[in-house]
């Protein structure tokens, strides 16, 4: 296929996460898979170290602006990185059938697709129940009190994350806010961006171990996708944001809809 695509791809989804901060692996791993033609095992494992390369680059800003809480982005590695690792050998270990390796990846990528479409659509109504069912909490932001539930937010987002390269951005965001509702929101953005690059880079590199890594389609991403991040973030103030993410809520739910019926539709 023609360079150009991969590289375009790269400029779209770059441009969406620079003005909307997701869309990353739920937009980068469909258009791979059902525009592109890329193999599922091949569009995940590339899309990962694709998204740790670039969430670095964030990561450098937020970090400048003492917008990370480091606090929290340990103790979501501490039950990430166990959980991808463990992930990627269990998958290379004990699910030897190619094709059962897919239908499991397009049915996890289907789920999480349809989950951070709803958390996009949904977002401010599920903060809104939250916020009014929750019990009132300390004001300090260090993660003291909610170590247990940092380390099994990263133990699931390192399991689904390693699997369909989605949630890391979106559903990952949903959960620190509902964690720590007093947190300013670009805190949690930071951290969120910190913990990610971490996740991707050991999820990746246990793709690529199994050989799942597609390195010249990684780079013609990243030649689309760099400068389009730029962009989109520099655009990001003018452009009607709260507008667009429910857009793009309601394209990830459908993609995800449409990988949830091919899966069933070939197991009958």
């Amino acid at each position: 296929m023609n360079d150009l695509y991969f590289i375009l791809a790269g400029i779209v989804v770059g441009f969406c996460v620079g003005v909307t901060g997701v869309g990353g692996g739920s937009l980068m791993t469909p258009i791979l898979i059902m525009l592109l033609g890329v193999d599922p095992r091949i569009a995940i494992g590339t899309d990962l170290l694709y998204a740790s390369i670039s969430k670095f680059c964030g990561t450098l800003v937020h970090y400048k602006k003492s917008n990370v809480v480091w606090p929290i982005v340990l103790w979501l590695a501490i039950g990430s990185i166990p959980a991808s690792i463990f992930t990627n050998y269990a998958v290379a270990t004990y699910v030897g059938d190619t094709q059962h390796i897919k239908s499991t990846m397009t049915l996890i990528l289907g789920s999480m697709l349809l989950l951070t479409g709803l958390t996009l659509v949904f977002r401010s109504q599920v903060e809104a129940f939250f916020a009014k069912h929750r019990k009132a909490e300390l004001p300090d932001v260090e993660p003291t009190l909610s170590r247990g539930k940092l380390i099994l937010m990263g133990l699931v987002l390192g399991i689904v994350v390693t699997l369909s390269s989605v949630g890391a951005g979106a559903f990952g965001v949903m959960a620190l806010v509902l964690i720590f509702p007093q947190l300013p929101m670009i805190r949690i953005i930071g951290s969120d961006v910190a913990h990610a690059v971490l996740l991707t880079l050991v999820a990746g590199m246990g793709h690529m171990m199994s050989g799942s890594v597609d390195f010249s389609l990684l780079a013609k991403l990243l030649v689309g996708a760099i400068p389009a991040i730029i962009v989109g973030t520099l655009m990001s103030s003018r452009l009607p944001e709260k507008k667009l993410r429910p857009i793009l809520g309601i394209t990830l739910f459908l993609l995800g809809v449409n990988f949830l019926w091919k899966v069933v539709s070939t197991s009958f």
